[in-house]
């Protein structure tokens, strides 16, 4: 695989670049899952009355409208559900493609979209169920983004 200026690509470009894109702006639904993304813990939110896991964060249950919603903590680990490989940055980021952005399945349930990591954005490196697990990677002093990588031995 070669990048758009020609040359060979390796892993290590896409790891080296500092991220310099716009920063999510948490909100008060979203600031206790920023809040823990800077401890470096993923945390979703669980219904009480009808035990529904989800994410993204929002202030009623998507199964039964309760208001009983908690924030718990989710083991980190997921199964790649979907991906695509970009090749371009999207308007207002710098950093050059390609890159992986993947539907990640929790093992709690729950999808949500991330940066798949630590791989080679090649199809012949990535496939569907591969077994992955979340790492932290901090933007700003209040913004630390959690992303996945493939799980060790996978």
């Amino acid at each position: 695989m070669t990048h758009s200026a020609g040359r060979p690509y390796k892993l290590a470009d896409a790891m080296a670049e500092p991220y310099s894109g716009p920063l999510p702006k948490p909100t008060p639904e979203t600031r206790p899952f920023w809040d823990a993304a800077k401890q470096h813990r993923l945390v979703i939110q669980a219904c009480d009355d009808c035990g529904t896991r989800f994410f993204y964060p929002r202030p009623l249950c998507p199964a039964c409208l309760s208001r009983r919603v908690r924030w718990i903590d989710a083991s980190g680990r997921a199964v790649l559900h979907t991906y695509v490989i970009n090749q371009r940055p999207p308007r207002g980021f710098s950093v050059q493609g390609p890159f992986v952005i993947g539907i990640v399945e929790l093992e709690e349930g729950p999808r949500m979209m991330s940066h798949i990591v630590g791989v080679t954005p090649d199809p012949k490196a990535l496939r569907c169920d591969l077994p992955l697990e979340v790492t932290f990677e901090e933007l700003s002093a209040d913004i630390t983004l959690p992303k996945f990588k493939p799980r060790a031995g996978a």
